[in-house]
C-alpha cells in the first residue's frame, strides 16, 4: 500500500529545518575539530557571541539546502557540506601543527601544492576529535536519511524552492550580501585583522568566509592623476638626498636565507657544553649584526622572500591576497631590489636546496631580474667536486649547497661580471623528528624544565643549527680566500615553531608565551619570538664602510635597503621610499609592528611615530595602490631616480 505523503507545507518547513540543523551541525563539528573542545572552546565561544554560530550554520545550511534541491536527497548534501567542514578544519588543524598559526585565505594559493607541502611537514595524524566530530556528521547524516520521505519536495515545489535558495546563497556569498549580512550577526566587515584573532574571535569557517568580503582595498582620499603626481613630488622632497653616482667597486653578493637559523642560545633554561654557533658569534665582530624581524614563526619562507625581495607585504594588498601568486604581470610593475644591481652589470641567480613546486618560484623570480633558478636537481648536475654525502637529515645539506653557490659566483665571474646569488638553504627544515639525523647532536645540552622526551626533539634543532652554522664557518673560509671583491648577507628566516611532545611549542615550556595561540600573546613576545638573527660580512672591510662590529637591527623589509647602501647601487624612488621608511619601521603586519628601535606594538597606530613617519606610510600605501588596483599613474616613474 503507498504511503500517502505529508501535506507540501509540512514538507517544505522540515526540508528548511533539515538543512538549517544540519548547518549548526557542520558549523558546530569544525570548532569541534579546530578547537578540541565542545563544552570548554565551542559552548563559551557560542554563549559569547550566538551570532558568529548562528550565520556559520546559515552559510553552511544555505549550501546544503542548494545542494538537496539539486540533488533531490538532502542526505547527500548533508553529507557533502559535511564533508567540505571536516575537510577544512582538518587542514586549519594541519596548519596549526605545523607552525602554529591557523588557516588563513592566503594559504589557498597553496592547495595545487598540497602535496609538496605535507612532504617537507613529516607525519600528519588527525586528532581523535575529528573522528568525533565525524561519527556525529554521519549520525546526522543518517536521521536526514531516514527523515528523507517527509523533506522530498518535487516538481514546481523543488524548482521554486531551489531558485529561492539559489538567491540566498548568492547573497550570502557576494561582496555586497556578506557587506550587508555580516553587521547584521555582529562581524565586521571593515577592519583588517590578525588571523588568529579573526579566528579565536569568528571561529574557522566566519573568519575565512570575513576575509574573502571584506569592503576591498581602497584607494587614498581624491586618488586621480593629478593626486598621484603630488604623491611623486611629495616623495621626491622627502628622498631629495638619495644620489645616484656609479660605484667605485661592484662586489659580489651573496644571499643566504638559513632554514630555521637564530641564536638558540637566547633560549632559557638550555645549558650548552659549548658554543653551537661560534662560527656566527665570532664573524659578529667582521660583521653589521643584529636581530632579524621576520614576519612569521614556523614557516612563511616564500612570503618572506617576495616581501624582502619586492618591497611589498600583505598589508599593501587586499586581506587574504597571497602576495605569491598574484597576476604575472605584478612581479614586473614596481623594480625589485634584485633589479637595482642587474641594471648595474650584474648577473642574478637564484639556488633553492628543494625542488621548484612551492611559492610558485618559477614564475615570480624570473620577472624579478634572476636569469636562471637552480633547485635541487640542477645543483647536484652541476658536476664539482665534492667529498661526502649531499643529503644531511632529510633535505640537501648546507655545506654542499654552499659550495655550489661558490661555484656559480666563480662561474659568472669569469664572465666578467659580478654576481648576486639569492640561495635558499633546507637542512634545518622541518620535521624536528628525533631520528632526522640519526640521533646525532655533536654539541651537549642540558634543561632542569624538560623531559627526556622533549629534549630529544630540542636536540634535533640543536644539530641542525649547529651544521648551518659550521656550513657558514667555512663559507667564510673560502671566501677569506677570493680575490673578487664579495658581501655576504646571512640570516634566518624565521624561527622553527618547536612542538613537543604534547603539541606544546618549546617557547611555551621555557616561559617565552603563554600557549600556541598568538591572541594572547603580548606585543613584546611576538615580536621576540617572531624574530631571528642576521649578519652581513665581507671579505673586504672596507665594503661595510666602516660598520664592521656593530649592531642594528634589521627586518624582511629593511634587509635590501641595507645592501643597496653599501653597495651603491643607486636608488629609485620606490627604495628610497622603503629605505625612508625602514628607519622607522621594520616591520608593520596584522598582527604587529616594530619600530626603527626594535619595540614592538600591535599595530603602526599604537606607535609612537612623527607625523612625517606617518605620511610615508601613507604615500607607500598610495604607490602600491596605484600600481596594483589603480590606473598606473606613477607606477614607471617609481622605478626611476628620485627627481627624475
Amino acid at each position: 500500500m503507498k504511503r500517502r505523503e505529508a501535506p507540501l507545507w509540512l514538507r517544505c518547513v522540515l526540508f528548511a529545518a533539515g538543512a538549517l540543523c544540519m548547518g549548526l551541525a557542520a558549523a558546530v563539528a569544525a570548532q569541534w575539530v579546530v578547537t578540541g573542545s565542545i563544552g570548554k572552546e565551542v559552548w563559551p565561544w557560542f554563549s559569547e557571541n550566538p551570532g558568529y554560530l548562528l550565520l556559520t550554520a546559515l552559510l553552511y545550511g544555505a549550501v546544503t539546502a542548494l545542494l538537496g534541491f539539486a540533488t533531490g536527497h538532502l542526505a547527500i548534501a548533508g553529507g557533502i557540506v559535511g564533508f567540505f567542514a571536516l575537510g577544512l578544519s582538518l587542514v586549519d588543524y594541519f596548519k596549526n601543527a605545523i607552525n602554529g598559526t591557523p588557516l588563513e585565505l592566503a594559504d589557498f594559493g597553496l592547495a595545487t601544492q598540497l602535496g609538496q607541502v605535507a612532504g617537507v611537514a613529516g607525519d600528519l595524524t588527525p586528532p581523535v576529535d575529528f573522528w568525533r566530530a565525524a561519527l556525529a556528521l554521519v549520525l546526522c547524516v543518517a536521521l536526514l536519511a531516514l527523515l528523507g520521505r517527509f523533506t522530498r519536495l518535487r516538481g514546481r515545489a523543488r524548482l521554486t524552492g531551489g531558485a529561492a535558495t539559489l538567491a540566498l546563497t548568492v547573497l550570502l556569498f557576494t561582496p555586497f550580501g556578506a557587506g550587508l549580512l555580516g553587521p547584521v550577526f555582529g562581524v565586521d566587515m571593515y577592519t583588517r585583522t590578525a588571523a588568529s584573532v579573526s579566528h579565536d574571535r569568528y571561529g574557522l569557517t566566519l573568519s575565512l568566509w570575513r576575509d574573502c568580503f571584506l569592503q576591498a582595498m581602497k584607494g587614498p582620499e581624491g586618488y586621480s592623476q593629478d593626486y598621484m603626481r603630488g604623491v611623486l613630488d611629495r616623495i621626491d622632497e622627502l628622498t631629495a638626498d638619495y644620489g645616484a653616482e656609479e660605484p667605485a667597486v661592484k662586489p659580489n653578493v651573496i644571499m643566504v636565507l638559513s632554514e630555521s637559523f637564530y641564536d638558540l642560545t637566547r633560549l632559557p633554561e638550555l645549558s650548552y657544553e659549548r658554543d653551537p654557533l661560534e662560527n656566527f658569534h665570532a664573524l659578529e665582530a667582521e660583521s653589521i649584526s643584529g636581530s632579524f624581524h621576520s614576519h612569521y614563526l614556523g614557516y612563511g619562507t616564500g612570503y618572506i622572500e617576495m616581501a624582502m625581495l619586492e618591497g611589498v607585504t600583505g598589508m599593501d594588498f587586499n586581506p587574504g591576497t597571497n602576495i605569491c601568486f598574484l597576476s604575472d604581470e605584478s612581479y614586473s610593475l614596481l623594480d625589485s631590489g634584485v633589479q637595482a644591481f642587474v641594471d648595474r652589470g650584474y648577473e642574478a641567480e637564484m639556488l633553492h636546496g628543494y625542488n621548484d613546486s612551492l611559492y610558485n618560484r618559477t614564475v615570480t623570480y624570473p620577472r624579478m631580474g634572476f636569469s636562471d633558478l637552480l633547485f635541487s636537481q640542477d645543483i647536484q648536475s652541476l658536476g664539482f667536486d665534492w667529498q661526502g654525502g649531499v643529503y644531511g637529515g632529510y633535505y640537501m645539506k648546507d655545506s654542499y649547497f654552499f659550495q655550489a653557490m661558490l661555484e656559480r659566483m666563480r662561474a659568472i665571474n669569469e664572465r666578467g661580471k659580478p654576481a648576486f646569488l639569492y640561495g635558499i638553504t633546507m637542512e634545518n627544515h622541518q620535521p624536528f623528528d628525533p631520528e632526522k639525523f640519526n640521533y646525532e647532536c655533536q654539541i651537549g645540552v642540558e634543561s632542569q624544565t624538560l623531559s627526556d622526551e622533549n629534549m630529544a626533539i630540542v636536540r634535533v634543532m640543536l644539530e641542525g643549527i649547529t651544521r648551518a652554522d659550521q656550513a657558514l664557518g667555512r663559507l667564510v673560509e673560502q671566501l677569506r680566500q677570493t680575490e673578487e671583491p664579495t658581501i655576504l648577507v646571512f640570516f634566518g628566516d624565521h624561527r622553527p615553531n618547536l612542538f613537543m611532545t604534547d603539541g606544546d611549542t618549546v617557547y611555551t615550556k621555557l616561559g617565552l608565551c603563554p600557549g600556541n595561540d598568538t591572541v594572547n600573546w603580548t606585543a613584546e613576545q611576538i615580536n621576540d619570538l617572531y624574530s631571528t638573527d642576521y649578519l652581513i660580512w665581507a671579505n673586504d672591510p672596507a665594503l661595510l664602510q666602516g660598520q664592521a662590529g656593530t649592531r642594528t637591527d634589521s627586518s624582511v623589509t629593511g634587509l635590501v635597503p641595507q645592501l643597496l647602501e653599501l653597495t651603491g647601487m643607486g636608488w629609485t624612488r620606490w627604495w628610497a621610499l622603503q629605505d625612508r621608511i625602514s628607519q622607522f619601521s621594520l616591520t608593520d603586519t596584522d598582527l604587529y609592528f616594530v619600530d626603527g628601535e626594535g619595540n614592538g606594538y600591535f599595530s603602526a597606530a599604537e606607535a609612537p611615530l612623527t607625523d612625517e613617519e606617518r605620511e610615508l606610510i601613507a604615500l607607500k600605501r598610495a604607490v602600491t595602490y596605484d600600481a596594483f588596483y589603480g590606473k598606473r599613474y606613477i607606477t614607471a616613474d617609481m622605478n626611476k631616480r628620485p627627481g627624475q
